[in-house]
């Protein structure tokens, strides 16, 4: 009776341990998609200048063209709030970034932060992630393009941020736009955190910077682009 009586104790905790399981694993949050797929630029356009995009062994690589106005790939639709993942690799002598929510303009307008100067129609604007080198310490820092061309927050005030962007070197960037909070982390590091309202929704943008005419090619590259939407009020750490 008391071998059969523990027989049935074990395999309830079993069961219960099962449950369990397959409750936690339905608690984990969906894996993120992919943006890119790795053969082809399906889903994803060339707006503001004319550098190049081409594929190579499942990665997206971007190419400097002399007098060419900063250019970005960007997707063919817009997204509000998601997780969006990736790895990139820039040449140090170039800077790049990531535009999330952002714009083109429709006509010639004023630039909002010196209004004489004129954005031409068809320019990108809005919230871009900073990819430069490490000696610059703004790795991860939103500037906003096209528009206010200020920086959204101070990397100095956050442990490790400014040291987080390794050169020469794939760096993982991690960004989190949920209703007016924006968040990034380069390499695991929390870079920046801040509030704005100007934009709640916009399209994704892989930027190629413009470059001096005498200088490059230079090139910057991006692979496991991957993203997941987010539903209102959903946990997203």
């Amino acid at each position: 009776m008391k071998t059969s009586l523990s027989h049935l104790l074990l395999a309830a905790c079993c069961a219960l341990g099962a449950a369990l399981n397959l409750a936690a694993a339905d608690k984990k949050s969906p894996a993120l998609q992919p943006l890119f797929n790795g053969r082809t630029l399906d889903g994803w356009t060339v707006k503001g200048g004319t550098a190049t995009y081409r594929v190579e062994d499942g990665t997206i690589v971007g190419t400097t063209v002399s007098g060419s106005k900063n250019t970005f790939l960007c997707t063919t639709r817009d997204y509000a709030d998601f997780i969006f993942e990736c790895d990139v690799k820039c040449d140090p002598k170039l800077n790049s970034g990531i535009q999330i929510r952002s714009h083109t303009y429709a006509q010639a307008t004023p630039q909002a932060s010196a209004p004489k100067k004129q954005r031409e129609s068809g320019e990108v604007y809005g919230y871009q992630c900073e990819i430069a080198e490490g000696a610059k310490g703004v790795s991860g820092n939103f500037w906003d393009e096209g528009r206010w061309t200020k920086w959204h927050d101070d990397l100095a005030k956050r442990p490790g941020a400014t040291a987080a962007f390794k050169d020469g070197e794939w760096n993982h960037y991690r960004i989190v736009a949920q209703g007016d909070r924006i968040r990034s982390w380069v390499n695991g590091v929390l870079c920046a955190d801040f509030r704005d309202k100007l934009d709640a929704s916009g399209f994704i943008g892989l930027q190629v910077h413009s470059i001096p005419k005498t200088a490059g090619p230079y090139q910057v590259r991006w692979k496991n682009v991957l993203l997941r939407e987010l539903k209102p009020g959903e946990k997203a750490d």
